[in-house]
């Protein structure tokens, strides 16, 4: 069967790019051809002007701080995603034809075409995250004679934040599918309250491939190891944070490092990409998979963060990060019983103590049973 496959736009994201990778790795394996029907990013305008009202917030801060956002030219953005763009070119099948307004996305699903389509999974359900959210439940595709699936599709929080037009639109988009899951756990009843639909909980793409299969990948690209021990992957950087992750580094004899630009999207400024364009080089996705395989504790605040870390066994904590939805890490950590790995820096005892023990074969177990369901239901739904 030919699948496309439906997801946030592929860039610099590395959780991003490898739970598409993974996705396609599964159907690839159960025997389907598929490839990722990408399209061209654009700010929500709810989203746009929160970003832009944080930034000016933190201008009037600090006056020396330049003033936001830059937007980078497309030679810029060559430059800064020249090593994600190299994973993707090498390992994600992708669509010859990008999507840049709506209209495309029926016309290529045509053109190519799909028998199924997949959605899933990095907050492809959050309308403020997409440009075209009845796109993610299908609305292009409403005449086609296909299959319809979303694989842990995700709504990124517990709270309903779709309009009441779009409510009524995706619910009847919904209805028309042959299997909905989701990510989160809270998602199963948003589903069912706002969509009137049934959905089932399951894991994240990634967690669907073995640590031997992104093993392979870093040793394919021959990537060097790491001088440090304590990994932080950190999307919303702060003093704070920096703070802690220096405390624990000290308290613990390790030695802290990232893979990430040195100059982050989220606070880069327009001097940063006109006079050091290669600090805010993203470095490549195997690179940051080499850092995971290194580290003797990682300190995070992103989703993907905690799910490597679960799948390459490292002791691990993350910092709550309601911004981008803490539903994720609740529903993650829930599943394996380690509630008790999300910290709230503001409430953190000065005698916490970081050597937690984690009993990886409990977590382990439960991995491999759920892998096996989440299979059988992908499985199953697409079956000709």
């Amino acid at each position: 069967m030919k699948i496309g496959i439906l997801t946030q736009p592929l860039h610099n994201n590395y959780g991003g790019l490898l739970q598409n990778y993974a996705l396609q790795q599964v159907l690839i394996g159960m025997g389907h051809e598929v490839e990722t029907l990408d399209w061209k990013a654009k700010y929500s305008r709810l989203r746009m002007w929160l970003s832009r009202g944080k930034q000016m917030l933190q201008h009037q801060i600090n006056k020396q701080m330049e003033a936001p956002r830059y937007k980078p030219t497309d030679a810029e953005n060559n430059c800064i995603s020249q090593h994600t763009h190299k994973f993707i070119e090498r390992y994600i099948s992708v669509c010859p034809y990008k999507a840049e307004k709506h209209d495309e996305l029926l016309h290529i699903a045509n053109m190519r075409q799909y028998e199924a389509l997949v959605v899933g999974s990095d907050q492809v359900w959050r309308p403020d995250y997409n440009t075209w959210p009845a796109a993610m439940f299908f609305d292009f595709a409403e005449e086609m004679n296909i299959k319809r699936v979303a694989y842990a599709a995700s709504f990124g929080t517990s709270a309903w934040e779709f309009s009441s037009a779009m409510t009524e639109k995706c619910s009847q988009l919904a209805k028309k599918f042959d299997l909905i899951t989701v990510r989160e756990k809270c998602g199963v009843d948003l589903c069912q309250e706002h969509l009137g639909v049934t959905a089932t909980h399951v894991l994240d793409p990634t967690l669907l491939l073995n640590k031997e299969d992104y093993i392979h990948l870093v040793e394919a690209e021959k990537e060097t190891g790491n001088a440090g021990t304590l990994f932080h992957y950190i999307l919303d950087p702060s003093y704070k944070k920096k703070s802690l992750i220096d405390i624990v580094a000290a308290r613990q004899g390790l030695t802290p490092f990232t893979i990430m630009p040195k100059c982050q999207a989220e606070n880069r400024t327009k001097s940063d990409v006109k006079n050091r364009i290669e600090d805010c080089v993203f470095p490549s996705v195997t690179s940051w998979l080499r850092g995971i395989m290194d580290a003797k504790m990682i300190i995070v605040d992103s989703f993907h963060g905690a799910v490597f870390s679960i799948i390459f066994n490292k002791p691990f904590w993350v910092m709550a990060n309601a911004e981008r939805g803490n539903a994720r890490f609740e529903s993650l950590l829930g599943l394996f019983g380690l509630e008790n790995r999300m910290i709230s820096i503001d409430s953190l005892d000065e005698n916490f103590d970081w050597n937690k023990a984690i009993d990886w074969e409990k977590v382990n177990i439960i991995r491999q049973k759920e892998v096996v369901r989440c299979k059988s239901l992908l499985k199953e739904a697409l079956k000709q």
